[in-house]
């Protein structure tokens, strides 16, 4: 099932096979942020350390969750799931690279370039301000929250999170929509369609699996079960993201639960499953995730991901 209407040309295949102005095949090409520029004025009275950094924090939850997603590839239960999976883990990827942009333009690569004249850290060579944040930070220099890099487990256990994922960044980015930021709002905009799509695709499954045979309750259950403990960190605000507020840009995340329950109220119910109550993953002296703390998965994540790169800094693709 795709995730758009079968004549949209934006499907799986078309999206691999993209090329960008400068001849490089790259996931994601398809996103276009609309008619905000990346190089659009920071808005008045905004800080642009703080605007940076929440594009950050929004570009490395899209990042990080493409990334998990794109393991299901040659693995989902059947191909038409893993062309969905596919075209989810491409949506995120088209998002993340217009954040990593702007996050980019407004000064955010500057730490990562440079000549790696001590082999660690830095790159060298023709980067877009994009491949610089996504390939030459470490794990402590990304600011997604830790549900994005946990592991996926089987086949229930990646429905229930992104069913929780989805309902989260579709209740933020519709709010977005307003952001006094014009990339931010044009972003919102465009993820608005895609993300409401990831939601129903997750709760469809959760449904089926949930009300099925009794092997498959088990398992969406647990799977439940284990994403539980990282949702609470959905809808703590962090500093940057209070400022923002007030100056109209960001969306206060402690906002967002009454709208996500809400989702989890219809869905569960009708899928037989039991709210879980396992207890929150915490905060490591106050920080989480979108202060660079992360669990260990997040470096297994970016070795994949960043290997390439790191090996051939100079590489163009």
């Amino acid at each position: 099932m795709h995730s758009h209407d079968e004549t949209d040309d934006e499907n799986v295949y078309d999206a691999l096979a993209t090329a960008d102005d400068d001849g490089r095949w790259a996931f994601g090409t398809g996103f276009d942020a609309g008619t905000a520029e990346i190089d659009a004025p920071v808005p008045d009275g905004v800080d642009r350390d703080d605007l940076a950094t929440y594009c950050l924090m929004l570009a490395d939850d899209a990042l990080v969750a493409s990334q998990r997603l794109s393991g299901w590839t040659t693995k989902a239960p059947e191909l038409e799931e893993e062309v969905a999976l596919a075209n989810i883990a491409l949506d995120l990827l088209g998002q993340a690279r217009v954040l990593l942009a702007r996050a980019g333009h407004l000064g955010a690569a500057e730490p990562y370039r440079g000549e790696r004249s001590d082999g660690k850290g830095g790159c060298a060579g023709p980067q877009d301000d994009e491949d610089v944040l996504a390939y030459f930070r470490d794990d402590r220099a990304f600011r997604n929250v830790t549900l994005v890099e946990t592991d996926l487990g089987d086949f229930a256990q990646t429905v229930a999170w992104l069913l929780v994922l989805a309902s989260w960044r579709l209740a933020l980015l519709r709010r977005l929509t307003g952001s006094r930021d014009p990339v931010l709002a044009a972003v919102a905009g465009k993820a608005v369609k895609e993300l409401t799509y990831h939601r129903d695709y997750a709760a469809q499954w959760v449904l089926r699996l949930g009300d099925g045979t009794a092997l498959s309750h088990a398992r969406m259950q647990a799977g439940l079960e284990a994403v539980w403990p990282f949702v609470e960190e959905l809808f703590t605000a962090h500093a940057v993201e209070r400022r923002l507020v007030d100056a109209g840009v960001a969306v206060d995340p402690t906002e967002l639960r009454w709208e996500v329950d809400a989702v989890l109220d219809q869905v569960l119910p009708a899928a037989t499953l039991t709210r879980p109550e396992r207890p929150a993953v915490g905060l490591v002296g106050g920080r989480g995730g979108r202060d660079g703390v992360h669990t260990e998965a997040l470096g297994l994540v970016l070795a994949v991901m960043q290997s390439l790169a790191r090996a051939h800094p100079e590489a163009t693709w």
